[in-house]
């Protein structure tokens, strides 16, 4: 019974400590220490502001307040708008060019930190 308790508590723990790491992110936090996120699947929360498909491929741009990050995707981007949860792979020095004759990318974001999405969904 004690050992049932036990094991009960520590995966409650466990699956606390789990849910903890897969928390939500700011913009604001990745792009204050992109480093610190970096190799590690981190999931923000902002409104899509621009999008884009070129050839099979997607990039969208996520807001939250005043601070915007890039989103590559290989499926369609989500309309401008919607508001996302978005879970990827922060990534610097991607190329977005491809995209420049279809959204409007200031010359500082023609190389620059983009997440890459492993998936997104909708909120409200």
């Amino acid at each position: 019974m004690v050992t049932l308790r036990r094991l009960g508590a520590g995966l409650v723990v466990g699956l606390t400590l789990v849910a903890a790491g897969c928390a939500t992110k700011s913009i604001n936090q990745l792009l204050a220490d992109p480093a610190k996120y970096r190799n590690q699947s981190v999931t923000v929360r902002g409104t899509v502001d621009q999008a884009a498909s070129v050839m099979g491929r997607g990039a969208y741009r996520i807001t939250d307040g005043d601070q915007g990050l890039w989103v590559v995707t290989t499926s369609g981007a989500p309309r401008k708008g919607a508001r996302v949860d978005v879970t990827g792979r922060l990534q610097d020095g991607y190329d977005l060019s491809v995209f420049g004759s279809a959204i409007k990318l200031p010359g500082s974001l023609q190389s620059g930190l983009v997440l890459i999405e492993s998936s997104h969904r909708a909120r409200d």
